[in-house]
């Protein structure tokens, strides 16, 4: 019986090995993304499909010079006009990634039944050979007159793991929730 409890709640720890700093990285990106959205915020996933659609896209003109109907020399044109494509939508998509996503890890919505009108983009630097771990909170619109002022913490990723490698979400979940409700204004009240 006692076996069976260990090896249940073996089961929802999150472990990682700490010598790969890119696991190390997506496990914190993860339980970040897990946090938000239990409080509320609702994930927007329209740059995700527009880059989605996208890909589809180039994957198509890809597709269409690889398997269009006439032999090399009499299409050289329509080569030509795909392949120029090709770098043009690639193009696109990396200046939608670079000007757009940069570090961000999850796009929300506005709370409902919120003042704002504004989401939130929440994005993470995990530089390599380093073990400073920064999570930024940003408005989705920051010219927007209800757009917060952006929040960030740095600290150092060994304060939340063990030796094990086992995530002590306990204290990960404190240190993101305190950064939320520091982006929302949402001072925790001091008895008087």
């Amino acid at each position: 019986m006692e076996e069976k409890k260990v090896e249940s709640t073996n089961k929802n720890v999150k472990k990682v090995n700490l010598l790969d700093h890119n696991s190390i990285k997506h496990m914190l990106d993860e339980s970040v993304s897990d946090i938000v959205t239990s409080r509320g915020y609702k994930e927007d996933v329209r740059l995700s499909n527009m880059k989605l659609i996208l890909g589809a896209v180039i994957i198509a003109v890809a597709l269409v010079a690889q398997f269009y109907n006439k032999k090399f020399p009499e299409n050289r044109d329509f080569l030509i006009g795909c392949i120029a494509l090709y770098v043009v939508l690639n193009g696109v998509m990396q200046l939608i990634m670079y000007t757009k996503e940069k570090n961000a890890i999850l796009f929300t919505y506005p709370l409902e039944g919120s003042f704002t009108s504004t989401g939130l983009i929440v994005s993470s630097k995990l530089p390599r050979f380093s073990d400073e771990y920064t999570l930024t909170i940003d408005s989705a619109d920051p010219k927007s007159i209800s757009a917060g002022k952006s929040v960030q913490f740095t600290k150092s990723v060994t304060q939340w793991f063990t030796k094990e490698g086992v995530l002590v979400e306990g204290l990960f979940w404190k240190d993101v929730e305190a950064l939320i409700k520091d982006y929302a204004n949402e001072e925790p009240k001091k008895k008087k």
